[in-house]
């Protein structure tokens, strides 16, 4: 009896151990902080030793965790991009929401929404995913980023600076949150996106034009260009002083140690060639992360690829739960466990030695509200694009102002250089037509200026990345590649501007409220 009674105890102590195990492990689930700036390109923030953008909140976090020195999006534009991240999927797997402004399906469940009916308090403020429709669930608007947090405002310090106090709204997030409930929250600013207010940087920032070390060299080098990428500085630092709020509330609450912090942009630069296209400084991004109590060996600089795909699986696997217990579709992405769990810098996982890009329909303004479908493969330095359909203008069509490239000083002014001037040097750059297939090495040519895809010397390598990106798209079904890639031209436009280019050419006055007047070319139409 004895025995019995002494193994009885027993059993209760191992379960009662077994229980208390149990809510140490879900009190390890850790908070998720993901802050994402809308359009800034890699290598303006301070911690990739850039002097003229000041970023001490990016800088706190990759010192204290990791520096992700090439993390890229797979389609560098803002949904698209958006909707790689809280899926796991590549865009060109996402049906409709391959394309910006779309309606987006309803089969495919956000990590966001997931965590949400998995014991997270989930959260985001301002920008989630858009432009777009999210569709319904249950008769109510889909919130693909979590319920919103915008109630605060605040007093910008420069017009077109949202006035929507993004710190204070994750304050009150925390604030509503269950006690001892572990949260995720999206801090998704409207900076530095267009509009701008023109020299906010010189006049409220105390900048120079002298202080930018270097114009990209599809540029002009010019006082107006300097003076807008000034401007675009100032709005970085400005989301990134919220962020260095956000930092500050958690270490305060003692939530810091235990939170997954996240800091990165959508896709690159708000400027021609840059954002909306598939070159370096258009998909490679910031990254930096921090998580105190899971990373090892913080203070880091890591050069594996890294792709927006991997920020689902690494926060699922996080949580305890499988993309079929929350009720997604399939990830394609990997966790970045690995990389947290290593103490190596420079390569860690030599697996990750590659990205797949690419883009379909982005703004509209071609006939038919056609896209400019691009695939690409980067890796080693190299960087192979194939444009299915070189015939159509990459940025959109002239004499619809280019639609798929924000109205700025910048793009003002290459456009009238060739119009006042007759200098093409530039506009081709930017606007032009492009041959079918480019090659660029991105470690000595990161401007992507000389295409080597014709080079004799190149040819080997160019087939090898070819048959590369071919069989990996295949394997992820891309419809671009298994021969039924129109559909994407077929999907319905969500914005309020469908069939542009039709309804602009037939008279109509459509009115596209992110570029300029003067930025139509109607001399350039084709007959």
């Amino acid at each position: 009896m004895k025995n019995l009674v002494r193994a009885a105890k027993i059993l209760l102590i191992v379960l009662f151990c077994s229980a208390c195990q149990q809510k140490q492990e879900v009190a390890k689930q850790p908070n998720i902080l993901f802050a994402i700036a809308d359009d800034a390109s890699w290598k303006h923030w301070g911690a990739y030793g850039c002097n003229w953008v000041k970023t001490p909140g990016f800088d706190r976090v990759a010192q204290n965790g990791i520096l992700f020195n090439r993390a890229y999006t797979p389609n560098a534009k803002c949904a698209p991009s958006r909707a790689c991240i809280l899926t796991g999927r590549s865009s060109w797997q996402l049906e409709e929401a391959a394309n910006h402004s779309p309606f987006f399906p309803s089969k495919y469940k956000t990590y966001a929404e997931a965590l949400g009916e998995h014991g997270y308090w989930v959260g985001s403020v301002a920008k989630g995913w858009a432009p777009g429709d999210p569709g319904k669930l249950n008769g109510k608007m889909r919130q693909l980023t979590g319920p919103k947090f915008d109630e605060f405002k605040t007093t910008p310090p420069a017009k077109a600076i949202s006035d929507n106090d993004y710190a204070r709204n994750f304050e009150a997030f925390l604030e509503a949150r269950p006690e001892g409930q572990p949260f995720c929250f999206w801090y998704g600013s409207t900076e530095p996106h267009r509009a701008y207010e023109f020299e906010a940087g010189i006049k409220y920032g105390n900048k120079q034009t002298s202080d930018v070390d270097e114009v990209p060299a599809f540029w002009p080098d010019v006082d107006s260009i300097r003076t807008d990428m000034l401007d675009y500085a100032f709005e970085i630092e400005y989301f990134d002083s919220h962020l260095q709020k956000m930092l500050k509330k958690l270490e305060e609450i003692g939530e810091l140690e235990n939170t997954l912090v996240i800091v990165t942009a959508d896709n690159g630069m708000p400027f021609p060639r840059i954002k909306g296209q598939v070159y370096e400084y258009s998909n490679h991004l910031p990254l930096a992360i921090m998580w105190p109590k899971g990373i090892k060996n913080p203070g880091r600089v890591v050069d594996d690829f890294v792709n927006f795909i991997d920020f689902t699986p690494t926060y699922l696997e996080l949580a305890g739960i499988t993309p079929e217990q929350a009720g997604m579709q399939s990830v394609t992405g990997t966790s970045l466990t690995d990389i947290f769990n290593s103490e190596k810098e420079g390569t860690v996982n030599p697996k990750r030695d590659f990205v797949l890009v690419g883009k379909e329909r982005h703004d509209v303004g071609r006939p038919n509200d056609q896209g400019y479908p691009v695939r690409g493969l980067i890796k080693d330095d190299f960087l192979y694009l194939h444009n299915f359909k070189p015939d159509r203008w990459p940025l959109g069509n002239p004499e619809t102002g280019y639609l798929n490239c924000d109205g700025s000083p910048t793009k003002t002014y290459i456009l009238d250089t060739r119009r006042h001037k007759g200098e093409i040097k530039y506009w081709q750059l930017n606007f032009g037509k492009r041959d079918a297939e480019e090659l660029y090495n991105i470690k000595t040519d990161p401007f992507c200026l000389n295409n080597l895809a014709d080079k004799t010397e190149f040819s080997a390598r160019k087939d090898e990345m070819s048959a590369e990106m071919n069989n990996r798209l295949e394997q992820q079904n891309d419809p671009r590649i298994t021969g039924s890639g129109d559909i994407f031209d077929n999907y319905e436009y969500a914005g309020a501007v469908q069939n542009y280019y039709n309804r602009f050419i037939a008279g109509e006055k459509v009115k596209a409220g992110w570029i300029n007047e003067s930025d139509y070319d109607a001399d350039l139409i084709e007959k």
